[in-house]
């Protein structure tokens, strides 16, 4: 579908149908049964999405990208680190740091449940000039900002 000359209208007529559809599509990808035992939240979602795209990272790292306190991070890393999803581990460098990362136990399940949003992602966003991908994220960025009031 061409979007030359996509009136606002018509772009906000085109949205309303099409996110109720990608929504769908993502609640009725397989959640493994590895997974599906940890009863995960959705607020750790974006925590175990990171470090399966970026890989260990440490409680600070994680806190900036999801754009939560520390301490917020640290009670989710605790709370998985119980069930066996995440690992913590010294970092080498500074022992006052801890390094997190997704238990090799749980890796591929994880890896089979979010990977295939993210490979869906980079088909989408791949084609698209560095410009364009902004442009798309901040889009959704302030329609994000927008729902929330």
């Amino acid at each position: 579908m061409s979007t030359d000359g996509l009136s606002v209208d018509d772009g906000i007529r085109t949205l309303l149908l099409l996110m109720p559809r990608m929504v769908g599509r993502a609640k009725r990808l397989k959640v493994p049964e590895a997974v599906q035992a940890l009863s995960l939240a959705p607020r750790h979602l974006s925590l175990l999405a990171y470090l399966l795209f970026d890989g260990p990272m440490t409680v600070n790292e994680l806190a900036a990208r999801l754009e939560v306190a520390p301490a917020t991070v640290s009670l989710m890393v605790g709370e998985l680190s119980r069930k066996g999803v995440l690992e913590r581990r010294e970092d080498d460098a500074d022992r006052r740091r801890t390094i997190v990362s997704i238990a090799a136990l749980h890796q591929a399940a994880i890896d089979e449940w979010l990977g295939y949003g993210a490979k869906a992602w980079r088909r989408a966003l791949e084609p698209l000039t560095p410009e364009q991908r902004r442009l798309f994220v901040d889009t959704l960025r302030a329609y994000e900002q927008a729902l929330s009031g």
